[in-house]
């Protein structure tokens, strides 16, 4: 590869990598279209819960209607839930949840590493509660909940088990809340049930709401946190920064979800019309998404219901399609989307063979390979016709060292004149940056990929690799501290196709040009392993195919 033209690609790949730091998601929409009567929402609770909104005449709510386990109304209490994939914490105050436990996903690849925590919040405040009013309750006004159970435990196998808070109000409403869990499921189905039991009518809103704290992120993490919502159909991803005043957005709501690298939070409304959202930055840095309904009207002795979902778990495209409520359309690799989503689907296809997502990275890295085959081809004859031309081009240079513009054009003539495209090399490299780009994506958000082995000391691809640990700081390098032994070969792998590679005519690029491997590592060493690995055997490859050519043209 004629070598001025690695250089024309670390420049790219440097304005890359500062337009993908800059990169703002698609603009939120404001919309706030009425629509006529409602559509009823689909059955999801079987038996007695049912997530259709009704409307019904019934007799004041007694006590006695329904077996709960009365808890004194001013002291918190804590319900624990247990099934084989999480653990969860709810509280009597307010019916929310205060803590949930993934069972299979852990903090770091150690043996004795605790599960993961979704719930990151300090003060300890609630994650999640649904509650039915004229304004959003605050966290020192929620109502105390007599509930159903003690405690759940699922087993694999088991059937699905309801809790159930129930909540009469001093105006007169009673509130049922009613949690449905699945043993081998990560959503939980919701059903929240409004009774009149006053003289007058009451109108209001069912709130949802979503708080965590964000995680702190390196500098040049591109994967997104923060507030999301699925909006008249698209995709709206609101960073912290776009919440330090409240983002308000308005239509028809699929879902609305608080997201990290590898996890997600969401809650989804049966009846997907016309609702509200409210994403806000507290100044403890808190995220706040808030889903509102459309206003409820509740007449004397009236009854009223709707359903939710609410799904916490790994940002699994699977599980998230199963899921269902285009859910799936949370998984979102920015401005690469477009050719990040066919490699993420090829990945988890070879994977099924494969077993070893290292292996997997290979395979696709060898089809990339193949199909551009054709343009490498074409790009080593341009550079085979221009390495013919450098004792004409380095007349031409010395004759009119002094005239730029002149000697611009005597160079142009000449590549005219023996049909040389000077730019012939570029396009195999300039189709690669996107694709190098998309993988990066797709290893920082792909829930498959975390922790994810190769072989050997590599046993995180969504991690830098590091062989053995050192106490001491390296410059350039992230902390943990090692030997970064895949960058490093990768680094001699530009070398030798440097050398391989026909010498520049100009002296000043042939001694930028032996310093691009060194530039390289230093931009590779942070970088995921999977995604050196990659860049590695693509080297190779070019290596491999570049002395076949030569070979032949021999």
């Amino acid at each position: 590869m004629e070598k001025r033209l690695i250089l024309a690609f670390a420049l790219s790949f440097l304005i890359m990598i500062i337009w993908s730091y800059l990169y703002v998601p698609r603009q939120e929409q404001d919309i706030s279209s009425k629509e006529g009567t409602q559509e009823e929402a689909k059955d999801s609770i079987p038996e007695t819960i049912t997530t259709q909104a009704t409307t019904v005449l019934a007799p004041p709510v007694t006590e006695t209607e329904t077996v709960i386990v009365t808890m004194p109304q001013s002291e918190e209490k804590e319900i624990l839930i247990d099934t084989p994939l999480y653990s969860a914490v709810f509280s009597n105050k307010g019916a929310a949840i205060k803590g949930f436990r993934l069972k299979r996903y852990n903090v770091t690849k150690e043996p004795d590493s605790p599960a993961i925590e979704l719930v990151n919040l300090n003060d300890d405040k609630d994650f999640f509660w649904i509650d039915f009013g004229n304004t959003s309750t605050s966290e020192d006004k929620k109502d105390f909940y007599s509930v159903s159970e003690e405690s759940i435990t699922l087993a694999e196998g088991s059937a699905p088990k309801n809790l159930t808070f129930r909540c009469l109000r001093s105006d007169g409403v009673a509130v049922d809340q009613t949690f449905r869990f699945y043993p081998d499921r990560y959503d939980i189905d919701i059903l929240i049930e409004i009774l009149n039991n006053s003289e007058s009518q009451f109108e209001g809103n069912i709130w949802a709401c979503l708080k965590n704290l964000p995680s702190q992120k390196k500098k040049f993490s591109y994967s997104f946190t923060g507030a999301a919502l699925l909006l008249n159909d698209e995709l709206n991803e609101i960073k912290p920064k776009k919440m330090k005043e409240d983002k308000l957005l308005s239509g028809r709501i699929g879902w609305v979800a608080y997201e990290d690298d590898y996890f997600i939070s969401a809650v989804i409304p049966e009846d997907q019309k016309e609702g509200s959202f409210t994403g806000r930055l507290s100044s403890s840095g808190i995220i706040e998404a808030i889903y509102v309904a459309p206003s409820t009207i509740v007449r004397p002795l009236e009854k009223v219901s709707s359903g939710f979902t609410l799904y916490m778990g790994p940002r699994d495209l699977e599980i998230l399609k199963k899921t269902g409520k285009k859910l799936d359309q949370a998984i979102n690799f920015g401005f690469w989307d477009i050719i990040a989503k066919p490699l993420h689907f090829l990945l988890r296809y070879f994977n099924r063979f494969a077993h070893n997502y290292g292996v997997s990275i290979i395979i696709l890295t060898v089809l990339i390979k193949i199909i551009f085959w054709p343009l490498s081809h074409k790009s080593f004859k341009s550079m085979k016709e221009m390495q013919k031309l450098q004792p004409l081009m380095a007349k031409i240079r010395e004759k009119y060292k002094g005239d730029r513009e002149q000697m611009q054009r005597e160079l142009m003539g000449l590549y005219k004149t023996y049909k040389v495209n000077p730019m012939g090399g570029c396009l195999p490299i300039l189709i690669q940056i996107p694709v190098f780009f998309a993988l990066y994506r797709i290893l920082a958000n792909s829930i498959e990929l975390r922790h994810a082995t190769f072989m050997l000391w590599i046993t995180d691809l969504s991690a830098p690799d590091r062989l053995l640990n050192f106490s001491f700081s390296i410059p350039f390098m992230s902390p943990p501290y090692g030997i970064p032994v895949l960058t490093l070969l990768m680094g001699a792998s530009m070398f030798i196709q440097q050398k391989m590679s026909p010498a520049p005519g100009d002296p000043a690029q042939a001694k930028v040009m032996m310093y691009l491997p060194i530039i390289f590592i230093v931009m590779f060493i942070n970088l995921p392993s999977g995604l050196v690995l990659y860049w590695l055997t693509n080297n190779i490859l070019s290596i491999m195919q570049q002395y076949y050519l030569l070979k032949r043209t021999t």
